[in-house]
């Protein structure tokens, strides 16, 4: 079994967020498009909280802190999505509910 190794670290640049899709611009010239339910937070967010992001490091996570949720380059790149458990996502949900 063969494993990837990278040449470089990928660094984000630029992060877009829709109703639909999260866009990383990223540092080598390659943007990644995935869908947004792949990250339920962001899905449930509202575009205020989507729009509220930061690269962390040199672009190697981007963090939503308003919603808690931080996404790690090399994971995207690698295709990973949120490993946020349904029970944890249920309570986060319950959460907002009651302060909205």
């Amino acid at each position: 079994m063969s494993s990837l190794e990278l040449e470089a670290e990928p660094a984000a640049i630029k992060v877009t967020v829709t109703d639909e899709k999260l866009a990383i611009d990223l540092a080598d010239g390659r943007t990644l498009i995935v869908p947004l339910g792949w990250y339920p937070r962001l899905k449930h967010a509202t575009d205020l909280e989507r729009q509220n992001w930061r690269l962390l490091g040199d672009g190697y996570a981007i963090e939503w802190p308003d919603i808690d949720e931080h996404i790690g380059i090399e994971g995207l790149v690698a295709g990973h999505k949120s490993g946020e458990s349904q029970a944890s996502l249920s309570r986060w949900l319950e959460q907002r509910t009651n302060h909205l």
